[in-house]
């Protein structure tokens, strides 16, 4: 796993269009993370040999609830689609994890596939206050505590926070 550099987006892009479909951008997710750059350090692509971007994932900065504690939002996730159930997931979300730990974050919150992310720790139990901004399925929404009690008390609609894009046009995602 590398750290995203700037020369990866438009091969992000592409990638998460191939993987996800252009109704990405119409998420829940995409409203925290419009206009906002990822959490410091938390971009990460993974490359085939040739050194092409064939899997991405990113952290961002929200605040859960008005004025509740920080955590971060992760996503998307995406791999190649011929490349999938080869590990590249697995490795991008330990690597992800491991290093959002190491820079001392509390939790991860996500909305996922409970099957899949409950394997790196996520599951449903600590996000029943919470709430998305706009449609999302509630069982969907899932959170991994980095540090015990991260999310204790945690309630609210989950907002952005974090660095924002300067300069950019309404509703680009770097």
């Amino acid at each position: 796993m590398l750290g995203e550099g700037a020369g990866d987006a438009a091969a992000r892009e592409t990638l998460l269009d191939r993987a996800m479909g252009p109704k990405r951008r119409k998420k829940s997710s995409e409203k925290l993370r419009r206009g906002r750059r990822p959490s410091e350090g938390l971009a990460f692509v993974a490359r085939d040999p040739s050194g092409a971007v064939v899997g991405t994932v990113r952290l961002w900065d929200v605040r859960l609830g008005e004025g509740g504690p920080s955590a971060l939002l992760l996503g998307p996730l995406a791999v190649e689609p011929g490349l999938k159930s080869g590990g590249i997931g697995s490795a991008l979300m330990r690597h992800a994890t491991a290093e959002a730990a190491r820079l001392g974050h509390g939790a991860i919150l996500l909305v996922g596939d409970a099957p899949y992310y409950g394997r790196f720790g996520f599951s449903a139990d600590r996000t029943g206050a919470l709430a998305m901004p706009g449609p999302y399925e509630r069982h969907r929404l899932l959170a991994l505590e980095l540090k015990e009690g991260a999310l204790d008390g945690a309630t609210g609609t989950i907002k952005p926070a974090g660095r924002k894009i300067k300069g950019q046009a309404p509703g680009f995602v770097a």
